[in-house]
């Protein structure tokens, strides 16, 4: 018998691989000594780029945009082009997802930051990109953020 493609075998029936999509942003600002790049602590204590859900009707850009501001304070973010899309799966009790982000380059002039506390984002850092790249817990997200690093000179 052939499966059916996004399903599994597990004890008893089938269940489909879930699908979500989500947004995020790599940020960065200009310093007098280069570009710095902005990135959050989640509540795994991992070192990633802000990111999260789209809302029902919402364009990737729209969300990308406002979970960035959330998840770090920043209210003056401007896009700056479209990175890339990276995908993982991940099992959340007995489902298992596929989840893909669309990834946003946006640039800010602020330095301050207010890490969301209540969505557990501990903390909200700006580095170089050399020192953002070796920080970065994923290796997905730093492919984004080296895409984002060639692009800002």
């Amino acid at each position: 018998m052939a499966r059916r493609p996004g399903f599994r075998r597990g004890k008893g029936a089938r269940r489909p691989v879930r699908i979500e999509t989500s947004a995020g942003g790599v940020v960065f600002r200009r310093s007098t000594a280069g570009p710095v790049f902005l990135l959050i602590r989640d509540p795994y204590e991992n070192w990633g780029l802000p990111k999260g859900h789209l809302e029902r009707g919402e364009s990737p850009e729209d969300a990308a945009l406002r979970e960035v501001a959330e998840e770090t304070g920043l209210d003056h973010l401007e896009l700056r082009g479209e990175l890339g899309t990276i995908d993982w799966y991940f099992r959340e009790g007995a489902d298992l997802i596929h989840k893909y982000c669309h990834f946003f380059l946006m640039e800010t002039n602020s330095k301050s930051t207010r890490p969301q506390l209540e969505e557990g984002i501990s903390a909200c850092i700006w580095l170089p990109l050399n020192d953002a790249l070796q920080t970065l817990t994923y290796d997905n997200a730093r492919l984004i953020l080296k895409s984002a690093g060639s692009r800002v000179g």
